[in-house]
């Protein structure tokens, strides 16, 4: 991301009493990882929305993203999602693989 850029996150999960198949399987794979410690896994989702130049992050464009997340990238009926405004200086806490 360009620095000034600013970025709306929404991160998307299953609602806790919904079955995560993708989850479970991560959890099971972890002994034969020889990981140990961890007794649960929820998979979930990611959107990072950059703002165009001369956008200005006010509450009209938090409401168009937070429709934007009820109507098109979670499944309110089993998802439950969290609409977000990322600092453009924060670094990741982990390093990721490419």
């Amino acid at each position: 991301m360009s620095a000034g850029v600013t970025r709306v996150v929404v991160d998307v999960m299953l609602k806790p009493e919904i079955l995560d198949p993708q989850g479970q399987a991560v959890l099971n794979a972890l002994p034969r990882l020889g990981v140990s410690g961890i007794v649960g896994v929820r998979q979930g989702k990611r959107f990072e929305l950059e703002l165009a130049d001369g956008v200005a992050l006010d509450g009209a464009v938090l409401a168009r993203v937070e429709h934007l997340a009820s109507t098109l990238l979670a499944n309110p009926v089993i998802e439950d999602y969290v609409v977000r405004v990322e600092d453009a200086s924060a670094e990741p806490s982990a390093s990721a693989a490419s």
